[in-house]
């Protein structure tokens, strides 16, 4: 069953830190152009906390494999009730850039594809997976990037399709929404 937004509002205001953290990580996850970042973005219009975007870590050369970085600048340090403290990667400069803190208590968000990996789930108190059809991502990832980035976009999703191959995160997921909308 698909969730709406209400049930994800509803369940993201009902999650509980894990384990002795005061932190609640929510991971939004989905492939690219699914509507992640919109989701993201509606539930912290309504719910006070931080996003973390896994694109702040990726790379067009590297879409899969940053994960450690995560997981010791941000998901450690916020489960031990310690600041987190990350830096964003410049996609146009293709270096890291500035850094970000994050105070641990309240909300944050980890949101996009892979943020519900295996390695990440001990520290998710909820995981929320946007679906959408494949022609409808690659299309939204066109009008976003252009068309010159199409063969990017399609070395992207294959990688996706290699990971969720791997870990099926879609099974992983407490609630799924549909990014159609």
């Amino acid at each position: 069953m698909t969730a709406d937004f209400a049930q994800v509002l509803a369940a993201v205001s009902a999650a509980s830190p894990v384990g002795r953290a005061s932190t609640v990580i929510v991971a939004i996850d989905g492939f690219s152009g699914a509507g992640k970042s919109t989701l993201a973005g509606r539930v912290l219009a309504e719910v006070s906390g931080t996003v973390v975007h896994t694109d702040d870590f990726a790379a067009w050369d590297n879409p899969l494999d940053w994960w450690p970085r995560l997981i010791e600048q941000v998901l450690v340090p916020l489960s031990n009730d310690e600041a987190a403290r990350y830096q964003r990667y410049d996609w146009d400069a293709q270096q890291l850039a500035e850094w970000h803190a994050i105070e641990p208590g309240g909300l944050v968000v980890v949101e996009g594809m892979s943020s519900s990996r295996g390695k990440f789930r001990p520290y998710l108190s909820l995981l929320v997976w946007v679906d959408a059809p494949r022609e409808l991502r690659l299309k939204r990832g066109i009008e976003r990037d252009g068309e010159r980035m199409r063969g990017a976009w399609l070395d992207w999703m294959a990688s996706e399709d290699e990971w969720a191959a791997e870990e099926d995160p879609r099974s992983h997921a407490d609630l799924i929404v549909s990014g159609t909308r």
